[in-house]
């Protein structure tokens, strides 16, 4: 299991591959116009970096808590893909001259795309603060199920933001990174699913 020293470093190293990965595929000259204040593209970028920035303390926390090394594997994986995708996300507002945040709740670029949101101003499958402060206070196989439990609805609520950029969003680079968490997310289901089955979860 790599040292928390070294996941850090390689964390940084993969977010900052993604922001220049971002920067250069926002710069196109052949792209279409910069997306609007309040388009699904903008929205988008803005609300799954906020998503994914769960998902990396949620691995964190599991990868300090766990001596599964499979698991670990797992989390490493979530951890570096999803960082990645943040700097990627980030270099796209960035070259498009709009802010990382917005005035506008959650979700609002996908309003009436079924499963997106919750329905109170959230983002599908986010942890609530009691959750993330339980996951945060265990340890041992309590952690593993924690962490698993709510990584598989935190994943199935990427999708769910994932498809409704799929069905909405315009920029040809917003729909790659959209179908690559469908298909990277969905397939980590099954495996986050066998790994709390085995833990009694």
């Amino acid at each position: 299991m790599r040292s928390p020293v070294a996941v850090a470093a390689a964390a940084v190293v993969a977010a900052a591959a993604g922001l220049a990965a971002g920067l250069l595929l926002a710069s196109g000259a052949l792209r279409p116009a910069v997306p609007a204040e309040g388009s699904a593209d903008v929205g988008f970028a803005r609300d799954m970096q906020v998503h994914h920035a769960q998902a990396v303390e949620m691995a964190l926390l599991v990868r300090e808590r766990t001596d599964d090394p499979e698991l670990a594997q797992v989390a490493l994986d979530i951890l570096l893909t999803q960082q990645q995708q943040q700097g990627q996300m980030y270099g796209w507002l960035a070259v498009w001259g709009l802010p990382q945040a917005s005035t506008a709740p959650p979700m609002a670029w996908a309003a009436g795309h079924a499963h997106a949101g919750t329905g109170d101003g959230t983002m599908a499958g986010m942890a609530t603060e009691e959750q993330m402060a339980q996951l945060r206070a265990a340890d041992g196989t309590e952690a593993e199920r924690l962490f698993l439990e709510l990584m598989i609805e935190h994943h199935r609520g990427g999708v769910a933001m994932a498809e409704a950029a799929l069905d909405r969003a315009v920029r040809p680079e917003v729909r790659r990174l959209a179908q690559a968490v469908v298909d990277s997310q969905t397939a980590e289901i099954g495996v986050l699913q066998d790994l709390l089955a085995a833990v009694g979860g």
